[in-house]
């Protein structure tokens, strides 16, 4: 016996693409429910960027989904298009919410206040026929001959179709750890090994530890791997913390460090606007007029900052111009411009704004967030193999995938009902 359905589709996870995808769906005739463990909506959006909630980036399109990665900029292509940066912004003035650019291309409610955001999206959810079930969190989910049967603390639901955006391991005390790969890794997906994204680097350098609150704005950070081949490079601020480094460019690099066992180093360019030459030249100029090495030293540094980079490159601090060799030159040229580092592995998912891995992109369609190994299951936002850096990157993902999720899977019902 075939099984009525109690709704056309669910969606499950009431986060940055689940209460877009439900409200897409809803809008567009699809009977649908958005079932959330937690008792309210939104947490992570809440915790973003400081409660200040970095929606999007001004990057146009292209250029935005070339920092996904190639196989994630190719996935990404048509979700952006659909509906990208301009479309999160219009939406969020649609609803009372101004945004305005920021520095690195970045963009945040004119308000400072994630809550606007959120209550934004909110209440287009309420306007939209689709109904959210709130501390109702999903347990199981099943084939069965009417889609899918799916289990809840409270019921047992029938659905055409669902819409899993239930997030990823990042950040678990906003809810977001991990409930969707069993449920996924069980119906046939392979999920690539997760890991933490976006989070701080751990340090063991005591010079580091001492440099705490220190935040140099423009350096050049590169993962190196083995063989010295540089994996990823990123442009961006960095913190010194007590535990390590901080801020957009470890942050955006930190995946690629995560692993403690890993021999892959941190290299950092100090000067990013000064070529090797050009430092070469400066302090062989300086000697003939005797200055102190820390005077120098190009760039608005801390001092402090200043004598550590020198006690890095073996050089006394009182060290004049003049008496600096060939080798001492060389040696802090190096520091200055390809400082390396062996970070201690990260600070972990509990620190963690975004999830690496998931479920393998090449099994999931992009113009539809459709499953190709389960027909009627669609999966978008975070708990996908996809994550970008630091910048509006990873809400304007969950924001896009979300959206052409609840369209398709609201058009492939509609089309159903009307053969």
């Amino acid at each position: 016996m075939t099984e009525a359905a109690d709704f056309d589709i669910v969606v499950v996870g009431a986060g940055a693409a689940g209460l877009l995808a439900a409200t897409e769906a809803g809008n567009r005739g699809a009977k649908t429910l958005l079932l959330e463990k937690n008792h309210k909506a939104g947490v992570k959006i809440l915790a973003s960027g400081g409660s200040r909630c970095n929606v999007t980036s001004t990057l146009p399109i292209k250029e935005l989904g070339q920092w996904f990665g190639k196989a994630g900029g190719r996935f990404l292509k048509y979700g952006l298009h659909e509906f990208g940066p301009d479309d999160t912004r219009a939406l969020l003035a649609e609803e009372g919410v101004e945004t305005a650019t920021f520095p690195l291309e970045k963009v945040f409610p004119v308000s400072g206040r994630a809550r606007d955001v959120l209550d934004a999206f909110l209440a287009r959810l309420a306007r939209s026929p689709a109904e959210l079930a709130l501390s109702e969190g999903l347990q199981e989910i099943e084939r069965c001959d009417s889609g899918f049967l799916l289990t809840t603390p409270r019921r047992k639901i029938v659905a055409t179709r669902v819409i899993i955006t239930c997030g990823g391991v990042s950040f678990p005390k906003t809810g977001t750890t991990g409930d969707g790969y069993p449920w996924l890794r069980k119906l046939g997906h392979k999920i690539v090994n997760p890991r933490p994204a976006l989070v701080p680097l751990v340090c063991q350098d005591e010079w580091i530890r001492d440099l705490t609150g220190i935040a140099i704005e423009d350096v050049v950070l590169s993962a190196i791997g083995e063989g010295g081949k540089a994996l990823f490079s990123r442009r961006r601020p960095l913190l010194f913390t007590h535990r390590g480094l901080s801020g957009p460019g470890p942050m955006d690099l930190s995946k690629h460090l995560e692993n403690q066992n890993s021999k892959r180093q941190l290299q950092i360019d100090w000067l990013p606007k000064r070529r090797l030459d050009e430092l070469n030249i400066l302090f062989r100029e300086a000697a003939k007029k005797r200055q102190l090495i820390a005077n120098v030293i190009p760039g608005s540094f801390p001092k402090r900052f200043v004598t550590a980079l020198m006690a890095q490159a073996q050089i006394p601090e009182d060290r004049a111009s003049s008496d600096l060799t060939k080798a001492e030159r060389s040696a802090l040229v190096s520091t200055l411009k390809m400082q390396r580092i062996l970070p201690h592995g990260t600070e972990g998912f509990a620190k963690a704004e975004v999830t690496a891995g998931g479920v393998e992109l090449s099994e999931v369609s992009p113009k539809t967030m459709e499953s190709k190994i389960v027909p009627g299951l669609h999966i978008a936002g975070e708990i996908l193999d996809l994550d970008g850096p630091i910048g509006g990157f990873n809400f304007q993902s969950a924001f896009s995938t979300g959206v052409v999720a609840g369209r398709a899977a609201a058009a492939m019902v509609v089309r159903k009902a009307e053969d």
